[in-house]
């Protein structure tokens, strides 16, 4: 069975405005980062104690998306195929979760793995024959949202900005690279990337510095309405393309 990389990611957005001064923090729970590992460790043990039958029902099966389980699109970023691959994979959004989750705040974050996960999947279904799961496909997209933050953002976060965005694109090159390993559903990684980066790039957070003298506070500028069109947006173009590669197949 085709399996998402568990590759481990480990990358801290900077926290420092221009100048070297620390931005004021408030304390902020990443109620949603930890819900999501529960759920899957909970789903994990599931497929345990029912010997398989969970994982069949949610895994990204072709033939069972083409036949209306089109549920089999989203449910495989909370499935696993092994401790290995579910330990990784939680290790992953352990640690990018927290710091997005606070960016973004809870439903935002939220849409924005779902999202990742549902592009990953996607991609896969279009190009790779093979039954796959696993959360890397919402880690990628985990990936390239904070790459767009920190891009985005940069004049807030100031000179370590750059620093901090090339070990991003390193971590996602060297991670796609270990995802050419046979066995691997590297295109699922790739959508959700791809995925991820697009939602972010149009819906994900805009700082402005506030405050004339330090400790500055940091507001997010982005509005509503532009969240909810690059929800639309990003999850309309991969609703689109499963749409068509079902058609295209049925023909």
């Amino acid at each position: 069975m085709n399996q998402d990389n568990p590759a481990p990611y480990e990358t801290t957005p900077p926290t420092a405005v221009p100048g070297g001064q620390p931005a004021a923090r408030q304390v902020y729970r990443p109620y949603v980062t930890y819900i999501l590992i529960g759920i899957c460790v909970v789903v994990y043990l599931l497929q345990m104690a029912t010997q398989a039958f969970v994982t069949d029902l949610g895994v990204k099966a072709n033939d069972s998306i083409m036949q209306g389980q089109v549920w089999r699109l989203i449910t495989p970023v909370f499935l696993h195929g092994s401790i290995f691959h579910i330990a990784f994979n939680m290790y992953a959004l352990f640690y990018l979760g927290p710091t997005l989750e606070r960016f973004y705040k809870h439903w935002r974050f939220l849409v924005l793995f779902l999202l990742s996960g549902f592009a990953g999947n996607v991609i896969s279904f279009m190009f790779s024959p093979y039954p796959s799961l696993g959360a890397s496909t919402a880690i990628f997209g985990l990936l390239g949202a904070e790459g767009v933050l920190i891009y985005q953002n940069r004049e807030i976060f100031g000179n370590i900005a750059r620093r901090a965005l090339s070990q991003v694109v390193m971590i996602a090159v060297v991670n796609l690279i270990i995802g050419l390993t046979p066995g691997i559903d590297n295109l699922g990684h790739i959508g959700g990337l791809i995925g991820g980066t697009l939602f972010a790039w149009f819906g994900g957070p805009l700082l402005q510095k506030q405050g004339l003298f330090p400790p500055y506070t940091i507001k997010d500028v982005r509005s509503t309405r532009e969240v909810i069109i690059a929800v639309v947006g990003v999850g309309g173009l991969f609703f689109f393309l499963t749409i068509a590669t079902m058609f295209l197949r049925s023909r």
